[in-house]
């Protein structure tokens, strides 16, 4: 995910950084409608999730520097006013290009449950009345 420099982020198509990690990947989502700081980021994934992905710090700001690197995120220029906020606190927003990146791998990960419902599996799952979360089977 590393990139050399800016000129460089401009030649890389998005899905030659693909498969991004899961951290990455929740971090990018919690990022799509808006800028947050780090610790609004562990608190999206946790509610996005149910619960089930809780990031751990160094987990968190380690993607978060990765992330920097590649050009998927930058950290926000414009800051809330400070008696409203730490002013401590560093805000990350997608780029243009982290958009597309994340964009890239919904697309793989929907190509890649279409192929699983096309087998065996995916028709077992069917059979058995249990379809994904908002797909009309048992929640």
């Amino acid at each position: 995910m590393k990139l050399a420099h800016e000129k460089s982020r401009r030649t890389v198509e998005p899905e030659a950084l693909l498969p991004l990690t899961p951290a990455t990947f929740q971090i990018m989502l919690s990022l799509a409608d808006g800028e947050r700081h780090g610790y609004s980021i562990l608190r999206e994934v946790e509610r996005n999730t149910d619960g089930k992905v809780k990031l751990g710090p160094t987990t968190l700001y380690r993607s978060i520097r990765q992330m920097l690197a590649a050009g998927l995120i930058e950290e926000a220029e414009e800051r809330p006013d400070p008696t409203l906020d730490d002013e401590r606190r560093r805000y990350y927003r997608l780029t243009g290009f982290g958009r597309q990146v994340a964009l890239a791998e919904m697309r793989r990960l929907e190509r890649l449950v279409a192929m699983a419902r096309a087998t065996s599996l995916g028709r077992q799952t069917s059979d058995m009345g249990l379809a994904a979360p908002g797909m009309g089977g048992t929640e």
